[in-house]
């Protein structure tokens, strides 16, 4: 077989592979969910609040959240966290990702500044060194009686579970977006969770399907 043919049929299945790719990121799943409809209720509309969004940036979280009156912040922070910017040469010359380094740039808010957080999945997928430290920031950073919401999943989500974008359509509905670019680095059971937010005044778990579980978290 000619040589430019095999070259056109490996480029073919490369083109194929990244189209394929782009299909599957570009579905989105509805979803309910109670997480959602619970924090929807702290949050409310009656007063405004400020609120952080960690996952990465979606049109519909902002024009809603700010269409009923809320300040919004939105920090991709696992995007954030594959800067080389961050990492440190150790001894032995390998790279560490350094959080002193990064948490310079990353959530950097005032004590007591914020009344909700969206953490999404995000806390099974960051890097081990940020995981803890990212929690006790956020526990500075929001209000006493403040609310974050993370989605957890569980082991019969498998190890190639995806990452996802998360859309908000309604106070209980999301629309859920495959990110292709990262892999699980974790699984938490629900005595790590309860450890992982040891200082917060509350942890509520709610059942959810697809292998998740849903998580409100009262500071």
């Amino acid at each position: 077989m000619a040589p430019d043919f095999l070259k056109f049929l490996r480029g073919s299945s490369k083109s194929g592979a990244a189209h394929s790719a782009a299909a599957r990121a570009a579905v989105r799943t509805q979803r309910s969910s109670s997480g959602l409809k619970e924090f929807s209720k702290h949050i409310g509309p009656d007063e405004p609040r400020v609120i952080l969004d960690l996952g990465p940036t979606s049109p519909a979280n902002l024009m809603r959240l700010t269409g009923m009156g809320h300040k919004v912040y939105n920090e991709d922070l696992l995007m954030a966290s594959i800067d080389p910017r961050y990492l440190v040469k150790r001894e032995d010359g390998k790279l560490d990702l350094s959080p002193q380094s990064f948490f310079t740039d990353s959530l950097v808010f005032d004590e007591a500044s914020l009344d909700a957080v969206l953490a999404w999945d995000l806390p099974d997928y960051l890097p081990e060194p940020l995981v803890k430290p990212m929690v006790d920031r956020l526990h500075r950073a929001l209000k006493p009686g403040g609310v974050l919401l993370g989605f957890f999943h569980t082991r019969e989500a498998g190890s190639e579970a995806p990452y996802h974008r998360y859309h908000i359509t309604g106070t209980e509905t999301l629309d859920v977006q495959v990110v292709e670019r990262f892999k699980l680095a974790r699984v938490f059971n629900n005595r790590h969770i309860e450890n992982l937010f040891h200082d917060f005044k509350s942890v509520k778990f709610f059942l959810a399907r697809d292998h998740f579980r849903e998580v409100l978290v009262v500071r």
